[in-house]
């Protein structure tokens, strides 16, 4: 009825029990199994097997990182999907690695410096990377350790780090190429630039917030020829070439072609008209500075301006003038205070505030700078980009992300890759003393002799990882992993980095690979707030470290909290009670399976046939089945969780609520049913504990091996649903459920306390109850009535009658009173739906839909009077 294992193990007995602790502790376990699955070599990967393939790339975490919940919840999923496909008869690769992080690693490692007194040029370039290699070697890293707390089902023998030399001759290999293709370029462009760091920066080390600056609006010209303009940057307008209008503002068109003076300065500009301009914002007019902002520099190329540089690398006016030497901020002021002073400033308004860029690492306010850097032509990249997911060739989950995907692609701008930094991937460029510029290869020498030398920037960290699906395997050599493992069979990652590096990842993977794109599917997931739906922050105080709550509840728990919380593409809330819960089904899991082991549970020789089991058995095989279709078919669609919902409500609710509560009746009578029973028990636990351990691998591990003496459930087959479907013992089961869910929601009513026994008579002749009377005696706890029985309530169900002595348990006053009540509600329904369905022009009117929902409310009414008044019926008179 099931088809679960060919690990088939020798008999277990009730001694097994004997080897699981009373309580489960998951320290006392995890750090243990997960070294032992290691050493066997559960996770290593055969690039020489016959299995399908399965690959899965880490998001490489940066060196100078830690475990966050961020990387828990990813990492979750990733293992989820690599341990089930594993057990399916997959090669599963789960490649493991680390990104160099440029600018991170070697902010860190600077500020070491600094605690020394020395900067990175008292040490020289060669030294300074002979220092950041050191404290890779002793500091950085420590992630991989959280990951193995995690329980990350990586294979280790294969982990990479982007500054490998493998990984450092595909990043040259590449480069060459496209420089050869004409697809890399050196360019005079406007870049986001760290003023402290020294360095252009990506758009996504670029972090907005909102600043209180000042708005201030200066007239340039002078009577009917001057234009207002506003700015939040003053400083920049000494580098100011040009005033633009839209070519359609009638104020504006008498000035179209014409001069006015740049004040301060004494210098002429034009006013030039561009559609860039919005009319309707402001006073329609804007100021150009092309060297000092992105959108002014397209103007600036369209009216061939020219570019008027007024800052040098730290931020300082570099210009002639009063304002020589003064900081961007000090000269903002300066420049104000002038222009005030000349009666220039029509307007003022402090505070301003709006969006402004921060540097990601330093904090300080980034500065677009017109600089020469390396850049790639995208264009053709872009487009392949693209036209692979449109083509189908590769999956976007969840689909509506899709559009997201092609804003950016349809409408990327060249990349910049170079970084004004020494620890990175150098550029592969020399130039020689008589302007020559060669691009050198992994398997070239570089140019030698007088005069030449090597460009001094490093590559965009994005540049490397980009090439990661097939650098870490061994490209640009064509080895065994490569031809196996390539493509990826799925990427996970956040929704926020899409474009900055799926994007770059497809743009690689597809020029570097004849047209194969990295992967077959992208699966995005959300980001990790706080339980209100916060974003984590230091700064907010609500920042969680996974550790913490893995060492309170265990890694199982944190696991189960983060995948029950992950919907496609959504951002995912958690907090510290959702974990102790998480914490409570794991118990739930242990002392089940240790009740089953105690009674005898076993997995041992083929299930019974049906017609040898109780109707409580194959109800639960039935829905065994059932949940391993459901289950199958949400990991295929990447939801994880509603997979996570299913396997808790079906083991918790389904497994052990009822079938252990229904099987124990079975178990007391013992003989061949009973016998029946045990071997039903094990392959439900058995299948269970399968389905459930990609997302909580400890403790099923160690259940599932007590329980079948068998090797690892690591190394174990995936459950296959056999199609065994038994509607009749479903509906037997459901009727006996509402029978039990009745009596005991009644019982809480009237104030019984837990436990509590009731002498009770049951009437269940002519009912596919009638031969579980033990069972519903036994799960609600009511004895057998004695001679002088006289019942103080009834209630009818599911076509049975449960009497029930109440006397000296409940009020019956205030429970005559509470019936009342609910009759009361019950009677206002029905007529309030009969008098709706007796209204000719309501129905003429009404959607079908709507009528039918009113005439199930109507039934619904009815039934609940006819079930009422039966119970106030039942009750003492007096």
């Amino acid at each position: 009825m099931t088809d679960s294992t060919n690990q088939r193990p020798v008999s277990t007995t009730g001694d097994e029990a004997a080897t699981l602790p009373t309580t489960y502790t998951p320290a006392d376990v995890e750090g243990e199994l997960y070294e032992r699955w290691v050493e066997r070599g559960y996770f290593t990967a055969d690039a020489k097997s016959d299995k399908p393939p399965y690959t899965i790339v880490i998001p490489p975490p940066n060196v100078t990182g830690s475990l966050h919940l961020g990387h828990a919840f990813e990492h979750t999923l990733i293992d989820a999907l690599v341990r089930r496909k594993r057990m399916q008869g997959y090669e599963a690769l789960w490649q493991p690695g680390m990104d160099h992080a440029g600018i991170a690693t070697q902010n860190v490692v600077e500020r070491e410096l600094a605690k020394e007194g020395k900067s990175r040029h008292d040490l020289g370039r060669e030294a300074f990377i002979e220092r950041v290699w050191k404290w890779k070697a002793e500091s950085g890293g420590q992630i991989s350790g959280q990951m193995r707390r995690l329980g990350d089902g990586v294979d280790w023998s294969r982990e990479r780090f982007t500054m490998d030399e493998g990984l450092s001759q595909a990043v040259q290999t590449i480069f060459k190429k496209l420089f050869d293709d004409e697809l890399i370029y050196r360019a005079e462009r406007i870049i986001n630039w760290c003023p402290r760091c020294l360095t252009a920066i990506s758009d996504i080390e670029v972090e907005y917030q909102d600043d209180d600056g000042e708005l201030v609006s200066i007239r340039y010209g002078e009577g009917e020829n001057s234009i207002v303009v506003a700015t939040t940057r003053a400083e920049t307008m000494l580098g100011d070439t040009a005033v633009a209008v839209h070519p359609e503002d009638e104020r504006y068109k008498h000035l179209v072609g014409t001069e006015i003076e740049l004040p301060l300065t004494g210098r002429r500009i034009p006013v030039v008209a561009d559609t860039h301009v919005d009319p309707e914002f402001g006073t329609g007019a804007v100021k150009v500075t092309p060297a000092h902002d992105p959108n002014d520099f397209e103007i600036g190329q369209r009216h061939d301006l020219p570019n008027i540089a007024v800052m040098d690398e730290h931020a300082v006016i570099t210009v002639h003038g009063p304002f020589l030497g003064l900081d961007r901020l000090e000269a903002r002021s300066a420049i104000v205070a002038a222009l005030r002073a000349e009666g220039r400033i029509v307007a003022e308004k402090r505070p301003y505030v709006h969006s402004v860029g921060h540097c990601s690492r330093c904090k300080t306010t980034i500065e677009p700078r017109l600089s020469m850097q390396w850049w790639v032509k995208v264009g053709p990249l872009a487009k392949a980009a693209g036209d692979a997911v449109r083509d189908g060739k590769v999956k976007i989950h969840p689909q509506e992300m899709e559009k997201r995907y092609f804003d950016w692609v349809d409408n990327l701008h060249d990349w910049c890759i170079s970084r004004q930094l020494w620890w990175g991937h150098r550029i592969p460029v020399w130039y020689g003393p008589n302007g020559e510029v060669v691009c050198v290869g992994p398997d070239q020498q570089p140019p030698a002799g007088e005069g030449w030398h090597q460009d001094t920037d490093v590559l965009d960290t994005w540049f490397s990882s980009g090439l990661w699906p097939f650098s870490t395997l061994g490209w640009p050599e064509q080895t065994e992993s490569l031809a196996k493992f390539y493509p990826n069979s799925v990427l996970v990652t956040g929704y926020d980095i899409l474009f900055f590096w799926v994007a770059r990842m497809m743009m690689f993977g597809l020029y570097a690979m004849d047209g194969t794109p990295p992967f077959h599917t992208i699966a995005l997931h959300g980001m990790v707030r706080d339980q209100n739906g916060k974003k984590m922050s230091k700064s907010f105080g609500n920042v969680v470290n996974p550790l913490d709550w893995m060492d309170k509840y265990g890694s199982d728990a944190l696991r189960f909290t983060l995948a029950r919380g992950a919907n496609p593409g959504v951002d995912v809330p958690i907090g510290e009670d959702w974990v102790q819960a998480a914490r409570n089904f794991a118990n739930k899991i242990w002392n089940a399976t240790r009740f089953a082991l105690m009674n005898g549970a076993t997995v041992e020789g083929p299930l019974p046939a049906p017609e040898e089991l109780t109707a409580a058995d194959r109800w639960i095989l039935s829905r065994l089945n059932s949940t391993v279709a459901e289950v199958d078919g949400l990991y295929e669609d990447y939801q994880f969780s509603k997979l996570s919902e299913a396997l808790f409500h079906f083991a918790w609710d389904e497994v052990f609520d009822w079938y252990v509560e229904l099987s124990k009746t079975t178990l007391a009578k013992g003989g061949p049913q009973a016998d029946a029973t045990r071997r039903v028990l094990g392959e439900v636990l058995d299948v269970t504990l399968r389905l459930l351990h990609p997302i909580v691998p400890f403790v099923t591990e160690t259940l599932w091996t007590t329980l079948t003496g068998a090797e690892s459930l690591v190394i174990a087959d995936w459950p296959q649903d056999s199609g065994y479907r038994d509607a009749e013992a479903e509906a037997e089961i459901a009727t006996l459920q509402q029978v039990v869910t009745e009596v005991r929601r009644f019982a809480t009513a009237q104030g019984l306390k837990s436990g509590q026994r009731v002498p009770a008579r049951l009437e269940l002749d002519g009912t596919v109850l009638a031969v579980h009377e033990d069972a519903i005696r036994s799960l609600l706890r009511l004895t057998v009535p004695e001679e002088g029985f006289a019942a103080t309530a009834s209630l009818p169900v599911a076509g049975a009658t449960v009497s029930l002595d109440l006397s000296g348990t409940i009020d019956v006053a205030a429970e005559r009173k509470r019936l009342a009540k609910d009759l009361a509600a019950a009677e206002k329904e029905k007529a309030q739906t009969t008098a709706k369905l007796g209204n000719e022009a309501f129905l003429a009117k009404a959607p079908d839909e709507v009528v039918a929902k009113i005439k199930v409310r109507q039934e619904a009414a009815e039934a609940d009077i006819a079930r009422i008044t039966a119970q106030l019926a039942g009750l003492p008179q007096g």
